[in-house]
Order: C-alpha cells, then structure tokens, then sequence
C-alpha cells in the first residue's frame, strides 16, 4: 500500500471521482463540461498523489494547493452541468457535499504543512445582536 491510500482525503477523492464517473456518462463526450469535469477530477486525485510524496512541506503545499483548485474548479462544472439539466438538485448537492469535504482536507493537510504561512482563524458571528 502506498502512503497516498492511507490518507483519508485520497479515499474520498476516489469516491468522488466513482461518483462523477455517473455524472459524465450523461454528459455528452462532445461538451467542453464533460472534459473539464474529467480533467479536474483527475487533477485532484493526481495532487493528492503527487503531494504526499513530496519531501519538503513547501513542495506538499503546492501540490495540495492545486489539489484544492481542482476540487473547487469541479464544483463550478457541477453548477453548470446543473444549470445544462444534467444533474438535478439532488445530486448537485451531494457532489458539493462532497467536494467541500475534500476541499476541508486538503485545508487542513495544508496548514498542517504550513507552519509559517499566514492563517486567518474562523470567527464566531452573532446574529440578531441588539444595540443601544
């Protein structure tokens, strides 16, 4: 077993991937959708790959960077495939569901990797605050 399967973030970009594979079946091979979904796909599973097999935490990042634009770049295909009819609102939900877990990985592979990149800590916003 390569380190790749053992990471958690790999496992669930190849479900994504089995996932989308269902997706483009419908799309028509033709459409420039069909192949950007495929290629962004891929490019995640790729990065992920390729990153974890990097020496030096500067090299890890930059995979997992492109990683992470890739999953975000599928997601945009989902919104327009949704907008094409290809996917209903069902299933562009779950593929978002399912992107934006592997989107929260690979942030967290990164800043694990990052000591000395800037993070901007989440904030807690209330809602309904009365002022005087």
């Amino acid at each position: 077993m390569f380190d790749r399967e053992k990471l958690r973030v790999y496992q669930e970009t190849l479900a994504f991937a089995s996932w989308a594979e269902t997706i483009l079946e419908r799309a028509k091979k033709s459409s420039p959708l069909h192949d950007q979904l495929d290629r962004a796909r891929i490019s995640v599973l790729l990065n992920i790959a390729e990153g974890n097999g990097r020496f030096t935490a500067a090299d890890r990042c930059r995979f997992f960077d492109a990683a992470r634009g890739s999953a975000l770049e599928c997601a945009a295909c989902l919104d327009l495939l949704a907008v094409k009819k290809v996917v209903d609102a069902n299933e562009l939900a779950h593929g978002k569901q399912l992107l934006e877990k592997i989107v929260s990985m690979l942030v967290g592979l990164i800043r694990s990797n990052s000591a000395d990149r800037l993070h901007e800590e989440p904030v807690a916003y209330r809602v309904g605050r009365k002022t005087d």
